[in-house]
């Protein structure tokens, strides 16, 4: 009988045999000549149009690739960090023994007292035989620190009743804050719910099987539903940080993508606005200049941003906000090319550190006025002097414009406006890292659950990472936050209670 080979499908990223994927290299390796090969035809033939000279424009054309296919390399294989090596190198020495810590102290944590009784048949003496008695209030102390399990209880409440002699009145205990009337779950269920998804990005479907272990039987669909009630509590206060943000001299805004599913293909984003002090979100279908516009709807103040056009684009179309930009991306532009061009990199670099050096002198100046007047005098008499000596830098480069360093040049000078804002007022931030910290939480979130399943669940997401961002910002206990503006909210419906409340 005949033998028939039969074809099958490869997959490069599941292919176990060794030898199908050098086979498959070699392949590849091939079509590459063929292309470069293809690639120095055309470019002749270019330059010959051009009435250029051929070999220039080769090597034109194979730098730029070399510079290309580097970038790739570092994307794949080299360190996401964007920290610096040090300015000066240190001789190694050899590490010394680690001797820990030693215990670290609790005081946040409650203490049980727990005491141990020797047992009756070892109370005898080894010399005399004669039994021992306790020395007074004499112990041995040690501490051990332990998990008490969490629980879910059932609680049962009887709400007495109470009636006048004359039978003409009766009068019953009022009942608990409920999130819905005849609701089976209580506030700080809900509450619990919210943390765990969006301040530990736990899902509720694993959530749900983390309760079912715990002995509760329930399901993730019931789990939402407790959310969906807290956040309609929960809206003024919402509302009412978003105002404030708005009404801020000074805002960060910046925007990372956020998935709807069920039936949704479309990539949604997570638009964030913060003041340093509140955070405010929302989710919307687009990353557009509409988008952007709804977003910053009313706000008149400055706004730090990355080089996005969208926000430039507002700007020019009716200038209600005046447009900072961020020296943090200018930098991740000269990092990028660091490998192709050290030198230059290593110049503009050693630039941007003074002038964050500088920055460091007044790390906060929120509110603060003796700080704004002293980093205003800094920044005249320093950053200014330092911002001039970039510019000039820059100007005295000669890269190719398709190169990195040209196009790290040209995305500097085409932000240089808003990047030079910041020396005339000494409310606007040098970058834009606060509103990208404030989004760290958005971006470990969307990896763990994914998004959200409904456009009702992308609002009731916004709305829970305003509040938990916001605390953070103000340095509150998120779940204790949340948990008290409920209870206030419930009991007189409407009532805001922001996070700087509870500092007071």
């Amino acid at each position: 009988m005949p033998i028939v080979q039969t074809r099958r499908m490869i997959s490069i990223e599941r292919e176990p045999n060794i030898e199908i994927l050098r086979q498959v290299a070699l392949l590849q390796h091939r079509e590459l000549k063929k292309l470069h090969e293809r690639l120095k035809k055309l470019t002749l033939e270019l330059a010959r149009l051009k009435g250029q000279n051929g070999s220039e424009a080769l090597a034109l054309e194979r730098e730029h690739l070399q510079e290309l296919l580097a970038q790739r390399e570092r994307a794949l294989f080299g360190d996401s960090s964007e920290k610096r090596p040090g300015l000066t190198a240190v001789e190694p020495k050899e590490p010394s023994p680690r001797r820990g810590h030693g215990p670290r102290p609790q005081p946040e944590l409650p203490i049980v007292e727990q005491i141990h009784d020797l047992p009756e048949p070892d109370r005898i003496c080894p010399v005399c035989g004669e039994t021992v008695v306790e020395m007074g209030d004499q112990t041995e102390d040690s501490e051990e620190i332990t998990l008490v399990e969490r629980k879910f209880v059932v609680v049962q409440h009887r709400r007495k009743k109470y009636r006048c002699r004359c039978n003409a009145c009766v009068v019953t205990a009022p009942p608990p804050p409920k999130l819905a009337p005849g609701g089976r779950y209580s506030v700080e269920f809900a509450v619990e719910v919210a943390a765990s998804k969006y301040l530990d990005h736990l899902p509720l479907e694993r959530q749900a099987t983390i309760m079912r272990r715990e002995s509760l039987a329930i399901d993730s669909q019931t789990l939402w539903d407790q959310m969906n009630l807290l956040a309609h509590h929960l809206t003024p206060t919402v509302q009412a940080i978003r105002r404030t943000v708005i009404e801020s001299a000074v805002v960060g805004a910046d925007e990372t993508p956020w998935r709807l599913m069920g039936g949704h293909p479309k990539r949604w984003w997570v638009w964030a606005l913060t003041n340093g002090e509140l955070a405010a979100y929302a989710i919307l279908d687009s990353r557009s200049k509409e988008a952007a516009s709804e977003v910053l709807r009313g706000y008149r103040g400055i706004v730090i941003a990355d080089g996005y056009g969208a926000y430039d684009a507002l700007t020019r179309a009716g200038p209600s906000f005046r447009l900072a930009h961020c020296w943090a991306h200018v930098r991740r532009k000269f990092v990028e090319i660091e490998e192709n061009f050290p030198a230059e990199s290593k110049e503009m670099l050693d630039l941007l550190r003074e002038l964050y050096a500088v920055e460091a002198l007044v790390a906060s100046a929120n509110g603060n006025e003796e700080a704004l007047r002293l980093r205003a005098e800094l920044r005249a008499t320093r950053s200014k002097e330092i911002v001039r000596r970039i510019r000039d830098w820059a100007l005295a480069q000669r890269p190719l414009p398709r190169s990195g360093l040209g196009q790290a040049i040209d995305y500097m000078f085409g932000l240089w406006t808003g990047l030079t804002a910041f020396l005339d007022d000494p409310k606007i931030p040098i970058d834009n890292n606060a509103v990208e910290r404030a989004l760290r939480g958005v971006a470990v979130g969307r990896k763990n659950h994914y998004g959200s399943r409904s456009r009702r669940g992308t609002e009731v997401a916004a709305l829970f990472y305003s509040l938990f961002e916001s605390a953070k910002l103000a340095g509150v206990e998120p779940k204790s936050y949340v948990l008290q503006a409920a209870h206030t909210a419930i009991a007189e419906p409407g009532t805001v209670t922001l996070p700087a409340s509870l500092l007071s």
